[in-house]
């Protein structure tokens, strides 16, 4: 059975070097796109045509390594971010010389582990391809916004958040959507993202330069929806084409957890990781027939834990034991959370708790394709800016309200809104809706908040 926690990493083992593990993650690995950089800013390429877009929209994610020992875009460099990150790991006062010593002790192992996937991050490569193809189809959704241009900005690793800033300002962009790749919304994944976009502005000198509307989730649209269900469908078409066997067949969605600690503060994830789900199984039921599957019955396990804190459950690896120990004979795993792969779903599903699967017995372990660049998931998203583009909001009325014992400054800013804007709990009189961040501090590494949110783990790569 897979531990209870793993330190600081994606799994205590490391990958067997056999064929059917190599073949499993070659599968999965996104495409190079034709001479563009790994690192490009532009979604088209940073040779994209020239011009002035009329609307940018910045493509807020975490990001990952495009190399193994970049000084800039290297697997140590990428850990670095992350662990001095205080929103997503809180080492109080230790921060900075603590995250660097862990990250430094931690990139050798985190290499080997990236050089079995591929020797980079596929998540670079799919989101340009991704933003390339929402600016096609935005372009004609939306023809009174456009030209639009779409911008990577990522967390912990180029392109950085600062690269998209500067990329924009050089195009005359004046009109930003900031719009999150996390579909479901938490503290801290886009809620992180964002508190690091308006620090950045303003440590740039670029606030006043561009007029914000942040769309931060979308876990329910209904293209997205269909774009989830019909990865399902792939999943279980893959099965052995036996009605028996695909009949007890069970679909695992898979989320990464959260700390208790965090859910406790009111972070919205759990609730809308559980929305998406819903929404799916009642696409899958209407068109099970339609596809020639039988309805499979599901459930909703969390994975990657890190640590040895209390965490949401019940936990993959667990759900994956139980149900092998009820003679439970194929599974279907369903990643979400994330627009495409990376190295959770290369490397912890398709190796990892295949290994489980098969420990427990389980003889048929299949897994729904990512959603990289299929064409549903590429339609959701310009969908999800055309409408949002459309309806003048600065935010979703979700992005307005703080958890209940959020105590961090930061959250639920938006600097230069397109609107008058402020948090509720600001227009409730407490605290200041512009926060004050320590001076002198630069973007990279990571600024420090005074955010004590508990780490969602490396292996978010």
């Amino acid at each position: 059975p897979k531990p209870a926690g793993r330190p600081f990493g994606p799994c205590t083992t490391m990958l067997r070097a056999v064929p059917w593990a190599r073949r499993a993650v070659a599968r999965r690995q996104a495409p190079a796109l034709r001479g563009m950089s790994s690192t490009a800013t532009r979604a088209g390429g940073d040779d994209a045509p020239t011009g002035t877009p009329k609307t940018g929209v910045l493509m807020l994610n975490m990001g990952g390594p495009s190399s193994l020992e970049g000084e800039r875009d290297g697997v140590g460099a990428f850990l670095r971010r992350l662990f001095e990150d205080g929103e997503i790991i809180t080492l109080g006062r230790l921060q900075n010389s603590l995250g660097s010593f862990i990250a430094r002790r931690r990139t050798p192992k985190i290499i080997e582990q990236y050089r079995q996937i591929g020797g980079k991050s596929p998540i670079g490569d799919w989101t340009r391809q991704q933003g390339r193809d929402m600016e096609r189809k935005l372009d004609a959704l939306s023809p009174s916004t456009g030209p639009h241009r779409a911008y990577v900005g990522f967390r912990y690793a180029p392109p950085l958040t600062e690269d998209a800033l500067d990329a924009m300002a050089a195009d005359g962009v004046e009109r930003v959507v900031a719009f999150s790749q996390y579909p479901q919304f938490s503290c801290t994944t886009a809620g992180s993202s964002y508190n690091h976009l308006w620090r950045t502005l303003r440590e740039r000198g670029l606030e006043g330069r561009f007029k914000f509307s942040v769309l931060d989730r979308w876990s329910t649209n209904r293209t997205y929806i269909e774009a989830v269900a019909d990865q399902v469908r792939q999943g279980l078409q893959a099965l052995p084409d036996d009605p028996a066997l695909r009949s007890r067949a069970v679909l695992v969605f898979t989320a990464h957890s959260l700390p208790m600690k965090v859910v406790y503060k009111g972070d919205q994830y759990p609730a809308e990781v559980t929305a998406t789900v819903g929404a799916v199984m009642a696409l899958v039921r209407q068109r099970a027939a339609e596809w020639g599957v039988p309805v499979p019955r599901h459930v909703l396990a969390w994975q990657s834990k890190v640590g040895y804190l209390p965490w949401m459950g019940p936990s993959t690896g667990q759900v994956l034991e139980g149900l092998g120990r009820q003679g439970h004979e194929a599974v279907v795993m369903t990643p979400l959370g994330f627009t495409s792969d990376h190295i959770e779903t290369l490397f912890e599903i398709d190796v990892e708790y295949r290994e489980d699967a098969e420990k427990a017995g389980i003889r048929h372990f299949g897994r729904a394709p990512s959603l990289n660049a299929s064409d549903l998931v590429t339609t959701a998203m310009a969908e999800v800016v055309a409408d949002h583009l459309a309806s003048g909001e600065v935010c979703t009325p979700q992005y307005q309200i703080n958890c209940h014992a959020c105590d961090n400054a930061t959250c639920r800013t938006v600097l230069d809104p397109i609107a008058p804007y402020a948090k509720l709990r600001d227009s409730y009189g407490t605290p200041s809706p512009v926060p004050t961040w320590p001076e002198g501090s630069t973007p990279e590494p990571s600024l420090q908040a005074p955010a004590p949110f508990t780490n969602t783990g490396p292996e978010r790569r």
